[in-house]
């Protein structure tokens, strides 16, 4: 099983998507941006080392926020998803996707959700955003 980090990536009361690349696993879904755990990282160096460099951010990361598991047809993704802060609002990303958004929370139903991020989608959807943990 494939451990993911997903970052729940917060700047402005917005939370950052990306949609994957048309030649990528789970093409033009979707997805809290985030990556494969290495050996002998925790989940958020992960998450802020996978932030770094796909979008080229800096983030903290915050609290934890849910789990969710899902079997694709490649092998099991189990993703963690946590709360992170933008450092910085200067963002370049490259093939891993097409497009990124800031949207407000009840606007995440409006966008097609890769499988795995769907259980994190749907709760987010009627919450209110935290504020940066101290």
């Amino acid at each position: 099983m494939k451990q993911v980090s997903a970052g729940i990536i917060i700047c402005n009361h917005k939370i950052l998507i990306a949609r994957r690349n048309h030649n990528k696993s789970n093409a033009e879904l979707w997805e809290f941006p985030g990556g494969k755990q290495e050996p002998g990282e925790t989940m958020p160096e992960c998450l802020r080392r996978e932030i770094a460099e796909e979008l080229h951010l800096d983030i903290e990361v915050g609290r934890f926020f849910m789990q969710s598991t899902y079997e694709y047809a490649q092998g099991t993704v189990c993703l963690h998803a946590y709360y992170a802060y933008c450092k910085s609002e200067d963002i370049s990303f490259h093939s891993d996707h097409d497009r990124l958004a800031w949207v407000i929370p009840n606007e995440l139903g409006q966008y097609e959700f890769s499988p795995a991020d769907i259980p994190i989608r749907d709760a987010l959807q009627n919450l209110p955003l935290p504020v940066k943990d101290n």
